[in-house]
């Protein structure tokens, strides 16, 4: 019996900002198309309600507990995981043990009796683990891997429960999970970006909602990279004195800060790049523009190599 918790941020600690999880984000977005194929992960294109996760003070504790569980449950499309809820004093914020079914148990810190608007994030986390488990998707390490959950719970539509749970303010502060409240930002946006869904409006901590701004920003600009069209014109222009260093100098060694790559082949010279979507690297000729999709999301992509 295995077992994972979510993170619970330190009363009085610093929060970290900013982006220093991105690689494992994108890592655990490709690892999630590959292992769900694009139209899995489309089969949650939409997020949990607000409504689904809302606890009125007026409920009961445990039968509310129950409901959200519930409603987590059937949104990560696991309708034969019966969750048993239970709260103690504890140092993570929850914690779930992770067996062969059909029964999952997991326990929430009994702070949670007193902050029942923040439940439905600490299960979500939770219960994704229950989904990642059963697909048997996982990355070595710990942190690693809590990246992954939070990672899959925000793109599979439910994460912005645990951007909500972030709050800051002069006397206190709270944040549930392993990414910074950007990066959660930016996976909501990339899973914005894929399915033409706001999770905006949904968010009560004004604090989330600009984690959320500027985790969109960064976002943004995996879509408006070389060789993509809607590059901007420093970014164009880099890319033409890169690709003429590359026709002049064949088998040079790609330049790292640079997110493409060029090779010469008997079919001429091509460039990889990641695909704004899942980050698979996709790989197309150097002719002009033309229309690309990518073999994995099977994201289209307008190119001007």
């Amino acid at each position: 019996m295995g077992g994972s918790d979510v993170a619970n941020h330190p009363p009085g600690a610093p929060v970290v900002h900013g982006f220093p999880h991105l690689d494992t984000v994108r890592s655990a977005v490709t690892a999630l198309y590959r292992r769900l194929s694009a139209d899995g992960v489309h089969a949650y294109a939409t997020s949990l309600a607000p409504a689904d996760a809302a606890f009125p003070d007026q409920d009961d504790l445990h039968l509310g507990t129950q409901r959200v569980a519930r409603a987590l449950v059937q949104h990560f499309r696991l309708p034969d995981a019966r969750v048993i809820v239970a709260f103690r004093t504890m140092e993570h914020a929850a914690s779930v043990e992770l067996a062969a079914g059909p029964e999952y148990f997991i326990e929430l810190n009994d702070r949670f009796r007193t902050h029942r608007r923040d439940i439905g994030a600490a299960l979500a986390h939770e219960i994704a683990h229950v989904l990642l488990h059963r697909l048997g998707l996982e990355f070595p390490g710990t942190r690693a891997n809590e990246i992954l959950t939070d990672t899959v719970t925000a793109y599979l539509g439910a994460g912005w429960l645990l951007l909500d749970a972030f709050r800051e303010d002069a006397t206190s502060r709270q944040k549930l999970g392993y990414l910074t409240p950007e990066e959660f930002g930016y996976v909501l946006a990339a899973r914005a970006f894929a399915f033409g869904e706001d999770p905006s409006p949904w968010f009560t901590s004004p604090q989330a909602y600009t984690a959320y701004t500027e985790g969109r920003q960064r976002a943004l600009r995996d879509l408006r990279r070389p060789p993509l069209t809607a590059a901007g014109w420093a970014g164009r222009r880099r890319y033409a004195k890169d690709r003429r260093y590359a026709r002049e100098h064949p088998g040079a060694a790609p330049d790292p800060s640079v997110p493409y790559a060029f090779e010469t082949g008997d079919r001429g010279l091509r460039v990889s790049f990641p695909c704004p979507t899942c980050h698979q690297r996709v790989r197309v000729p150097v002719r002009g523009r033309f229309s690309a999709r990518c073999g994995l999301c099977r994201t289209r992509l307008e190119c001007d190599t």
